[in-house]
């Protein structure tokens, strides 16, 4: 192999072995049998996997940030897709506004959204509840499914749907028969990172879960600052392999989407 061949492929391994080095140090650690963080382990096991098990605390955050995603993944759906299929029948120039209103939360960080998301809840006692924190991570969610259905429109031959409209199908009959199943993998794919998205994610959780409401990311920020022990490791390796698995299928859907 030539040098040209060798450097690049050398770069892109150091560069992916950088990437998955924290990953894989917080998988050894969550099978580490001592009482505290430490790497190497000094023996293996699945102690603070039964830890985490046996832990109402963990358990009931971990409840609630699969029912929360799980609220977040339909809203987000809903909107999102109907968001998308409106702006693709915008003139173009509304259709740069919209799309970059829609995105806005993607574009803005992410604790300035929650400090306005804050005070706007904050006025109507959503702070503090699950109904306030399905809205809010609604709100960073849309984006990603708007960009995923927007992607399988654009491979939608326009004439597919004013053939069926000719034939005498109804704007109704049409949208079901004919747009919904060639974006469908656009609309898993979106849901799958709507999902992600909501179950992943702390800084918004910070300022709206309160006491009365800890996601499970909360409660492993939590966890770290009041009482470090490998058990957050357990946890961060449980989510890293939910995460992936959901990665994996938005590939697969990706992949498998007509073209």
């Amino acid at each position: 192999m030539t040098v040209a061949r060798v450097l690049p492929a050398t770069l892109v391994g150091l560069i992916l072995m950088f990437l998955a080095l924290p990953i894989v140090v917080v998988m050894v650690v969550s099978f580490s049998s001592a009482t505290y963080l430490t790497f190497p382990p000094p023996a293996f096991g699945l102690r603070w996997y039964r830890a985490f098990f046996a832990s109402d605390d963990w358990l009931r955050s971990t409840w609630l940030s699969l029912w929360v995603a799980g609220s977040v993944v339909v809203l987000a759906t809903l909107l999102g897709t109907l968001a998308a299929l409106g702006i693709a029948r915008l003139p173009k120039a509304l259709r740069v506004l919209a799309s970059a209103l829609i995105l806005s939360p993607l574009i803005v960080p992410v604790i300035v959204v929650a400090i306005g998301i804050y005070y706007a809840f904050a006025r109507y006692g959503l702070v503090g509840t699950p109904a306030g924190l399905i809205l809010a991570h609604t709100c960073l969610a849309v984006p990603f499914v708007v960009t995923s259905v927007n992607a399988s429109l654009a491979g939608i031959d326009p004439r597919l749907e004013q053939a069926a409209l000719s034939l005498g199908a109804t704007p109704t009959g049409t949208f079901f028969q004919i747009t919904l199943p060639l974006i469908r993998p656009g609309v898993l794919v979106g849901a799958l990172f709507a999902f992600i998205t909501s179950f992943d994610e702390l800084i918004i959780a910070l300022f709206i879960s309160g006491s009365g409401a800890v996601t499970l990311p909360r409660r492993m920020w939590d966890d770290l600052l009041y009482q470090i022990e490998p058990t957050i490791a357990a946890v961060s390796t449980l989510t890293i392999v939910l995460t992936v698995v959901l990665m994996g299928c938005a590939h697969l859907l990706r992949e498998r989407a007509p073209t």
